[in-house]
């Protein structure tokens, strides 16, 4: 009798709950677990604590910046690595500016309002214009995180590091996945993540903008289930 697989941790990015992975169709139930700390070190190790002894990991923009921080401080614990519409440098003073501005707009208002104007950052255009339904679930989950979920979502965004130099030491199966649509993380920073780790799957979701899980269920997890069949080390 084989083994059974390591469990599945899927990371959702900044305003994103666990219903940006709600859509997939993935061969066992995935936990989910939402940033909640307000500098990276410190959700690294509150997952650490919380999460099995080994696992799969996928994560999507913040969530897959975290998800390289985790394997680089614990590689032994990840068995597998998908990385989602994301970008692994260290922020920019313009970044960091946008954060700032941002956590003032949700002190001003909510985080719903703060959703709404990202709205054309987070999804394709075609999406904003014809999918209500996932327009409507792309504000509910900033409804459901809360003001101060969110708040410490983009202060964490602020403690970020480059982790170019620790994903050259990855030696799990790792998967990129990069939209073709993204206005938030391009397509050479995932080609640059992938040519960093060693054993990766580099792959991009056409018609699709940075939340890929919500705008093309299907073809992202025919990605994730062929990553998952991959023998892990």
């Amino acid at each position: 009798m084989s083994a059974a697989p390591d469990p599945l941790v899927l990371l959702p990015g900044m305003g994103c709950t666990a219903a940006l992975w709600s859509a997939l169709d993935l061969p066992d139930a995935p936990l989910t677990a939402v940033l909640e700390e307000p500098a990276l070190d410190a959700e690294v190790d509150r997952l650490l604590d919380r999460l099995p002894e080994r696992f799969a990991l996928a994560g999507l923009s913040l969530g897959a910046v975290v998800a390289m921080a985790l394997v680089r401080r614990a590689p032994q614990r990840v068995t597998r690595l998908a990385l989602l519409s994301t970008n692994p440098h260290a922020p920019t003073a313009a970044q960091r500016q946008g954060w700032d501005d941002q956590r003032a707009r949700l002190a001003a208002g909510s985080p719903r309002a703060l959703q709404e104007g990202l709205l054309p950052l987070l999804l394709s255009p075609g999406v904003l214009a014809r999918r209500a339904d996932v327009v409507a679930t792309t504000l509910a989950m900033a409804d459901d995180l809360g003001a101060a979920t969110y708040d410490a979502q983009l202060r964490l965004q602020g403690t970020r590091v480059d982790e170019r130099p620790g994903l050259v030491r990855v030696r799990c199966p790792a998967l990129v996945l990069a939209a073709r649509d993204d206005r938030l993380c391009g397509l050479e920073r995932h080609a640059e993540i992938a040519r960093l780790v060693p054993r990766v799957t580099l792959a991009v979701v056409e018609n699709s903008g940075h939340l890929s899980p919500l705008e093309q269920p299907a073809v992202v997890s025919a990605h994730l289930r062929r990553w998952l069949a991959t023998p892990a080390p």
